[in-house]
């Protein structure tokens, strides 16, 4: 148990203390610091900048909204959105690892164990990882750190959590970080950035889509299996 109660102890730490450091405010008041960093040694910052927002991620610190923009700000749409994707990746299987080695390991083989509908559930469960996995990542109704967690508690493979989580945030990180890319303006104008742009039908509506098309398959087999 100790890693999830580390992840725990950090998250309850990182909430108390640091919602000031990691915060647009802080982004801005050290905008000019950061981008100097960048100009001079381009490589080093971007390397701090993915161990910064895995740590953000690993430890469920506040701020990981904020890392995003930043890396759009910092690096542009490209390779920005690529730094965001393989932190948030890293981190979210930190998480994962954390939980599952905690809990989830011992929860899925109860669920197994169990019979009636926790064994028929496990086994929905099991055979549909996949597109479950998808959609958690694509609708941004779930919260993050829920899709981190979850799939730990009932049995998932490492190498699929990774996979479906590298390319299931493509998606949001890229919308994200074009958002980031323009900050600079923003600033200048001394404006907040506009996050509910992920709600806006013309990006929602895509991201409901992929994730309607990612149960297409649990679709097709209760299609299936009602005409036999």
């Amino acid at each position: 148990m100790l890693p999830l109660l580390i992840v725990l102890i950090a998250a309850i730490l990182g909430f108390v203390f640091l919602r000031d450091v990691l915060s647009f405010d802080a982004l801005a008041e050290n905008r000019d610091m950061l981008e100097a960093l960048r100009d001079n040694n381009y490589a080093v910052t971007a390397l701090v900048f993915i161990l910064a927002y895995t740590l953000i991620v690993s430890f469920s610190l506040p701020g990981a909204t904020i890392a995003s923009l930043t890396g759009g700000f910092l690096f542009g749409i490209f390779p920005g959105a690529v730094f965001n994707v393989i932190a948030a990746t890293i981190g979210a299987t930190g998480i994962f690892l954390a939980a599952k080695s905690g809990l989830g390991d011992r929860l899925a083989a109860l669920m197994t164990a169990q019979e009636g509908r926790m064994s028929k559930m496990k086994q929905e469960l099991d055979r549909n990882q996949w597109s479950y996995l998808f959609v958690m990542r694509l609708v941004p109704a779930v919260p993050f750190f829920l899709a981190n967690l979850l799939p730990a508690l009932v049995g998932v493979p490492l190498h699929r959590f990774v996979v479906s989580t590298f390319f299931g945030i493509v998606p949001g990180a890229i919308v994200l970080t074009s958002v980031g890319a323009g900050l600079g303006s923003v600033l200048d104008q001394g404006e907040m950035p506009d996050l509910g742009i992920v709600f806006e039908p013309r990006i929602l509506v895509p991201l409901l889509a992929l994730g309607a098309l990612s149960l297409l398959p649990i679709a097709l087999r209760y299609f299936k299996k009602d005409n036999r």
